[in-house]
């Protein structure tokens, strides 16, 4: 077989295996440069929670006699929290101890984030996930709040501290969905040194270079160069 021969049927064939990817590629790369990142996070579906006061808080000396290397004040259903070390939630006002949030004060914790026009649909406790699903990397179990909207808006809450997590909508399952193709990472999204990637974007270059060798190779302007004899005057 020429090589002129095999470098058009390996450029063929290349293009017909990675052409679907390249499709990928490109369609969310077009999706990422048109959307507004600001309304893929759902801020145009949020509000700033407004700031609360709370008195005759209990000393946190008081409450929590060991070593103390993270606090921070919880306002979960009008009444102040401590969430110590990451780990204990501790009422302010009494210095009980609460084992995470009811559904009622989960609902709460989500009205202070989210639009009031968006009324809640339905409530679900959840605590298992797989690594492609649209709360990973988030602290479990949650909190579901879904609301009645065409964008089958979902917020999540975490239920040991009463945390608003994040807010999911359709525009950002699509940016999921096309971010997972543009980085071929089918589980975690984020990983873009995966061995897939890897391979199809040497699979790319090698492609394009072929197309490259193939037009010098069959180009009639350049096969007529090589064929134009030298003149040499005596």
């Amino acid at each position: 077989m020429s090589s002129h021969k095999f470098i058009r049927k390996s450029h063929r064939y290349l293009g017909v295996f990675i052409g679907i990817q390249f499709i990928f590629w490109t369609v969310s790369g077009l999706y990422f440069s048109w959307t507004n990142i600001d309304e893929i996070h759902g801020d145009h579906f949020k509000i700033e929670p407004k700031k609360t006061t709370f008195n005759n808080l209990k000393p946190i000396q008081e409450v929590y006699k060991d070593n103390i290397w993270s606090l921070e004040l919880r306002n979960i259903n009008a009444t102040p929290y401590y969430w110590i070390n990451n780990e204990k939630l501790i009422n302010a006002h009494t210095g009980e101890e609460k084992q995470g949030i009811t559904e009622k004060e989960a609902i709460s914790v989500a009205s202070k984030h989210i639009r009031n026009d968006l009324k809640v649909k339905n409530v679900t406790l959840l605590k298992e996930i797989t690594k492609d699903h649209e709360y990973r990397e988030k602290k479990l179990p949650a909190y579901v709040i879904e609301y009645e909207h065409k964008d089958l808006i979902k917020v999540y809450v975490s239920q040991a501290d009463g945390k608003f997590q994040t807010i999911r909508h359709q525009s950002w399952r699509w940016f999921d969905f096309l971010w997972m193709t543009h980085t071929m990472d089918f589980e975690g999204r984020d990983n873009i040194n995966n061995i897939l990637l890897r391979i199809f974007s040497l699979l790319g270059l090698i492609t394009v270079l072929s197309g490259f060798i193939l037009w010098f190779v069959s180009s009639p302007t350049l096969r007529k160069l090589k064929r134009k004899p030298t003149h040499i005057n005596s």
